[in-house]
């Protein structure tokens, strides 16, 4: 008897192998393949059997299967990403020495002390609301304030699933998120969760993905990759903070993990809830066509009221060479004076994002990237945020002696050093991901500010995502101009949702807090609409452009980057590619373009962009069209689906 065994390797088919017994489709097998043995997986009979070619026997049969639902979301997750459905495969089984390990520990839920929450009328309505589509596919968008509560509504829903014996799936986008996420958690529900992202140990993965597919572990929490575990009754899926862009996934196997979530959700035939305060654009789309279901908490839990907002003029005021306003500095005092804690906000890691020699004119440039080097005081380094190539400053001038580099643009770094300096009784700290590598600075940080030993923090954009600081009341954004790079689709709706979720963060638990815009354009439309929280609008606008100019939604594209070792292989190479392209109907292909970062980790970059209508799905005639390309080994092809970005 033959079966189809699908690898976990880079191959898009399965292979033909001899067996004794009759398996079904999704049964884990172990078989030889070349000197090895490899686990796969029983696929689907539809693939021609080799001619003239020995065939080997399966070795045997592992207590492990997924069911069909897995199997069909694995061959249209390949599809529509354009990737091999053998590394799809590799997503959902990880490293195959898990099968044999029968002696790890089982993961056992550790009990702990649950506290009451009561819920308010909107929430209670918003739970009503949530669980009228309980039993089918649907997606549903808790849209709510900052603080409103939207967490513990989802908690309920994921509750009653628990109840009925089936398995529930919560996706964050950052795995920092996921400690505080964690306790909070626990303090609802009375056990541990299931925490699944890049990050944990190989042991610990293999005692989850076991506790998962054999049913024992009923939640887990995790970050893009969790969302192809092998459930074996899932129930529901919730993507909080669903706007986020860190759920693209951008290098390795190419895909957004929040659509392809709605996707499993739809296999799966189970609901599927998106939680976010300003839905990303295309979820906002979709509620305005009524294609998802939408409710709206519009006020905070304990009715808190949102912060005030300011709009500081940096024309006016600021002393040279100083980033923070007297102003502002003013403001902040107040709020010190009143035991407050306070945020001073830079979306830049490091302590300069340019260093230019004074006498000689040089810039200090990525060797291996069109990147200028953020120097880095920490490090005493010039770092490249894309490789991560690291260089000292004492280099040599043209003129004479080393370079004497003036350090332009502020990093948190820049600005930790100048609040220390205005407020040097105060304690002062960086919540950055540079400066919170291990879970176990990441937990004395959060244990400092829960219990008031800092007075000051200084963040980057990753404070923004859902964390709760009771006592802080004011936060200041340094740099608040909406200016953005051409190669961001974005730009905007990011600064929306930015804004929006950092202003969330003061003023939980408190009558009286300030956000304060430091702004060198303080007649600027968008923020002005956003601090009189008109984001609707805002977003109902930015819709209004992308329609006009016949951008996604509205259209679906298709980024195709060819690298290479030179700049004129991977442009002939993107010439060759978009002829080929052409003589497909009913897209566009644009380009080819050099990439506005033309160079990446010591390779050269051109685009092209496919252009096509929502109505097709044109991946399969893409895709057959670049398999049969024959283009020099020295080219290599990355295909991102629905990009986010243009870089």
């Amino acid at each position: 008897m033959k079966a189809q065994v699908l690898l976990p390797k880079i191959f898009n088919y399965p292979f033909t192998y001899e067996s004794n017994k009759r398996g079904n489709v999704g049964d884990f097998v172990e078989v030889p393949f070349g000197t090895k043995k490899e686990i796969g997986i029983i696929w689907k009979n539809n693939h021609l059997e080799p001619k003239n070619i020995k065939i080997k026997n399966i070795k045997r049969f592992v207590k492990y299967s997924i069911n069909k639902k897995l199997v069909n979301f694995i061959e249209w997750f390949s599809t529509y990403n354009m990737v091999s459905v053998g590394l799809v495969l590799k997503m959902v089984i990880g490293d195959s020495d898990k099968f044999f390990k029968d002696k790890d520990e089982i993961l056992v839920e550790k009990k702990t002390k649950i506290k009451r929450f009561k819920l308010n009328s909107e929430q209670s309505e918003a739970i009503k609301f949530l669980e009228k589509e309980n039993r089918k596919f649907d997606v549903s968008v808790l849209q709510g304030v900052t603080g409103s509560g939207k967490t513990i509504v989802y908690f309920e829903r994921v509750k009653e699933i628990i109840r009925k014996k089936k398995q529930a799936l919560i996706l964050l986008p950052e795995i920092f998120l996921t400690n505080d996420f964690k306790s909070r958690f626990e303090d609802f529900f009375g056990f541990e969760p299931a925490i699944w992202h890049s990050k944990i140990t190989p042991k610990k993965k293999r005692i989850i993905w076991k506790g998962i597919i054999s049913n024992k572990i009923k939640v887990v929490i995790g970050a893009r990759s969790a969302l192809l575990l092998p459930f074996k009754k899932l129930g529901i899926i919730v993507v909080d903070e669903e706007h986020d862009t860190s759920y693209k996934q951008d290098s390795g196997v190419i895909y957004n993990a929040r659509d392809m979530a709605i996707s499993r959700a739809n296999f799966e035939r189970i609901p599927i809830h998106l939680i976010t305060s300003i839905p990303s654009i295309e979820t906002f789309n979709n509620i305005q066509n009524k294609k998802y279901r939408h409710f709206k908490i519009t006020k905070r839990f304990e009715n808190f009221p949102l912060p005030e907002t300011r709009i500081v003029n940096l024309n006016i005021g600021r002393i040279k060479n100083k980033f923070i306003s007297e102003e502002t500095i003013e403001e902040v005092q107040a709020y010190l004076n009143n035991g407050d804690q306070v945020l001073f906000f830079i979306n830049r890691r490091g302590y300069a994002p340019y260093l230019i020699c004074k006498k000689c004119g040089s810039k200090q440039v990525c060797n291996n990237c069109s990147l200028y080097l953020t120097f880095h005081k920490l490090k005493d380094k010039a770092v490249c945020h894309h490789c991560s190539f690291e260089k000292n400053i004492n280099i040599k001038c043209e003129v004479e002696k080393n370079c004497d580099f003036i350090m332009y643009g502020p990093g948190v770094e820049k600005i930790y050093e100048e609040v220390k300096t205005i407020f040097p009784k105060k304690k002062v700290d960086i919540f950055s991901s540079d400066y919170l590598k291990t879970k176990e600075k990441e937990k004395i940080l959060f244990q400092k500010i829960n219990e008031k030993k800092i007075d000051i923090l200084i963040g980057t954009q990753m404070i923004s995502k859902g964390f709760n600081f009771p006592k802080l009341n004011c936060i200041v954004v340094i740099d608040a101009d909406f200016s953005g790079r051409g190669y961001d689709l974005r730009t905007t709706e990011k600064n929306i949702q930015l804004y929006h979720q950092l202003s969330g963060r003061a003023g939980r638990f408190s009558s009286k807090s300030l956000i304060i815009y430091q702004s060198l354009t303080p007649q600027d439309v968008t923020l002005n609409e956003l601090i009189k929280n008109k984001s609707e609008e805002l977003l109902k606008n930015e819709l209004n452009l992308r329609k006009k100019n016949n951008l996604p939604p509205f259209i679906r594209l298709i980024a195709i980057i060819i690298s290479s070792n030179t700049m004129s292989l991977s442009l002939q190479g993107a010439r060759e590619i978009k002829v080929k392209l052409s003589k497909i109907k009913d897209i566009d292909v644009l380009g080819p373009v050099d990439s506005p970062l033309a160079k990446v980790k010591k390779k050269f970059r051109s685009r092209l962009l496919v252009r096509f209508s929502n109505r097709f799905l044109m991946q399969k005639k893409i895709t057959n069209v670049l398999n049969r390309l024959k283009i020099s080994s020295k080219i290599k092809l990355t295909v991102d689906v629905d990009p986010i970005n243009f870089a």
